[in-house]
């Protein structure tokens, strides 16, 4: 079973794709079964049947098109918190940084002409340089966090270790996420709530159709006005043309990224309210293997067991492997089609040992066991229901 494997993914993950007896193909390859990547687009991708799964080494995934995947049964995962460290000291990074200009400082340094002077008249011009950049502590400063899941969560823990005062608001938090939030950490009821008096806002949503844009003028209105905006999460959460504007109305004081336009960069060259990075995040050694293990690990137990776990479009899904042959199928969560496959089944003269059968919105998979071998006649009745969208035998 091949799987084809995009951009640069650690050796421990294709260590893993290997010792699962994978074959791991490049991108002019075909027939393979699945997709290991990191941020190469394949938004337009067109696949065949022959691709049951995609793995993303990272935690966004608005690089893939998902709804067409599920429409096609294609079970795609991400890696949540694997990189969630590396991108937590990054923004904690940033947080100090937006009030002091450390950055300027540094490269200020180069235009001292060093050549004609001495150890004592080079501290003179340093210590006059200093009174530019006196800058602000964190401390004490409050922080509103716009997103509380894995990386969220662990920079509002880090920030209150560094003295801060911090307040969230996530629409999308789960109860165990809740219960493992900081006690002192201030939940919100709306985004306003949450960036009220907030002398610096971090950014930890998902890009979606829904959150598209959702930092604009409106939302820039409710900030305070020396505030300063890190965004580690998507350049596309924030609109960049209203972005401009409040930087050009001073209602913020500085945006600070890892994700570069050309806009910005323009911008870069003349003003000092923009510290930019080139998608730095998640670019660690640790961070990198940590997301291509758990990438090759998820996608090996979904293709040799029928495992999901940590998809976006299909419920996590496993059992016990309780007979000779196991096949996985993925359907439309609608009513019927569950005993159009056991009669199917039935037919062929398959006996049903355990069907275990989650569903998650409007996509529904399957796990079935049996000691009959299911063939490919088998199988092709099944892809032939009305409402089932993908179909295999577990490898």
């Amino acid at each position: 079973m091949k799987i084809q494997v995009l951009n640069n993914i650690s050796k421990a993950g294709l260590d893993i794709l290997e010792e699962n007896k994978f074959v791991i193909c490049g991108e002019n390859e075909e027939d393979f079964s699945g997709i290991v990547l990191r941020s190469k687009n394949i938004f337009e991708a067109k696949y065949e049947r022959s691709l049951f799964a995609i793995s993303r080494a990272g935690a966004g995934t608005n690089n893939i098109n998902v709804q067409n995947c599920s429409e096609k049964g294609i079970v795609v995962f991400n890696t949540p918190g694997a990189n969630a460290n590396a991108v937590k000291e990054m923004v904690i990074c940033a947080l100090i940084l937006g009030k002091r200009d450390l950055v300027t400082g540094n490269k200020t340094l180069d235009s001292i002409d060093i050549d004609d002077l001495n150890d004592d008249e080079v501290a003179v011009e340093i210590e006059s340089m200093k009174k530019q950049f006196v800058g602000q502590e964190v401390s004490e400063k409050k922080l509103c966090v716009l997103g509380l899941g894995a990386i969220g969560s662990l920079v509002a823990s880090q920030a209150m270790s560094l003295g801060m005062q911090v307040q969230g608001y996530d629409p999308g938090l789960t109860v165990d996420v809740a219960l493992g939030l900081p006690s002192t950490l201030i939940r919100c009821n709306s985004i306003e709530e949450a960036l009220k008096d907030a002398d610096y806002v971090s950014l930890h949503i998902p890009l979606n159709s829904e959150t598209k844009g959702m930092i604009n003028k409106k939302i820039f209105n409710s900030f305070k006005k020396d505030c300063v905006l890190v965004n580690f999460s998507r350049g596309g959460i924030v609109l960049e043309e209203d972005l401009i504007d409040a930087l050009e109305k001073e209602k913020i004081c500085k945006y600070i990224t890892d994700f570069p336009t050309k806009k910005l960069l323009q911008r870069l060259k003349s003003k000092k309210d923009i510290i930019i990075f080139p998608h730095l995040g998640a670019s660690t050694k640790e961070s990198e293997e940590n997301c291509a293990r758990m990438a090759c690990v998820q996608i090996s137990n979904f293709l040799k067991f029928g495992k999901i776990e940590n998809s976006v479009n299909f419920p996590n899904i496993n059992s016990d492997t309780i007979a000779k042959h196991r096949i996985f199928i993925t359907n439309k969560n609608h009513p019927g089609i569950i005993s159009q496959v056991a009669e199917t089944l039935a037919n062929e003269k398959i006996n049903i040992l355990e069907f275990v059968n989650k569903s998650r919105g409007e996509f529904a998979c399957n796990i079935i066991d049996s000691d009959e071998k299911f063939g490919d006649q088998t199988i092709s009745k099944l892809l032939n229901i009305n409402g089932v969208t993908n179909a295999r035998v577990c490898y």
